[in-house]
């Protein structure tokens, strides 16, 4: 499947016009870790503006659906379980972990297939995916029930960023063009991005999406020009040539 990609200048970051939600740890979530409080629930605003140049490239997508997904709950909680510095993802094959507005990671927690991120208020952060391997990867991402760079509903079937060959994706905020985006920052429900857009609901506050497909770019750094004339047997002139 043939998609248009956009990819930030100067970075290993590429879109794609293809949206997110996620699976492969917790939507269906029933511990105590689960159990979020009214006070303890927080959503995504639209934050400050952030400086990030991106151009469109062409890419071919390898399959029709995900190879991986996953969902990470977050609230202002302290959750119990494995701490972790990161998400494994695809066999290891890719990593997403979450850093604040100083570069710091932000542990997650895991229990069972569970992964829940413990947040604050006023709090900025960073989704920051790893490539380990040489493979190509589009990364659908989603905040609250969002597509972080459409701002429509999110679907594992739209718009996403491209993570190239052992490099790292950095998803800063919501896109609000080709040249920056609206920063992520921990807020109270009521204050989401998803609360005020026509397409979110403060029901899906709380969760952050990845569906990850695996890729290939297309090449089209090669001009094409009309090639040079080959040595050709005289013959009739034909009116339809390419129905010889």
């Amino acid at each position: 499947m043939k998609s248009y990609a956009l990819i930030p200048v100067g970075t290993a970051l590429v879109l794609t016009l293809l949206t997110a939600c996620g699976h492969s740890g917790g939507d269906h979530a029933t511990s105590a870790n689960a159990d979020i409080h009214a006070n303890e629930q927080l959503g995504t605003t639209w934050g400050d503006e952030i400086r990030s140049p991106s151009k469109h490239v062409s890419v071919t997508y390898l399959s029709d659906d995900p190879i991986d997904q996953n969902v990470v709950r977050y609230a202002a909680k302290a959750f119990t379980g494995k701490t972790l510095n990161s998400v494994s993802l695809h066999h290891g094959k890719v990593n997403l972990s979450f850093t604040d507005d100083n570069g710091n990671t932000l542990p997650i927690t895991r229990e069972n297939s569970d992964y829940y991120l413990s947040a604050t208020e006023g709090q900025k952060y960073t989704l920051r995916y790893t490539n380990t391997s040489d493979n190509t990867y589009a990364i659908i991402a989603s905040v609250d029930g969002l597509n972080v760079i459409t701002g429509e509903r999110a679907s594992v079937h739209g718009s996403s960023y491209i993570l190239n060959p052992h490099a790292t994706l950095l998803i800063e905020g919501f896109r609000k063009n080709d040249s920056a985006v609206a920063g992520f920052t921990f807020g109270k429900p009521e204050q989401s991005y998803a609360n005020h857009s026509d397409n979110g609901s403060i029901d899906n506050t709380g969760v952050i999406g990845t569906a990850i497909y695996e890729v290939r770019l297309d090449d089209e750094s090669t001009p094409k020009f009309a090639p040079p004339p080959n040595s050709k047997p005289n013959t009739q002139p034909q009116a339809f040539p390419a129905d010889k």
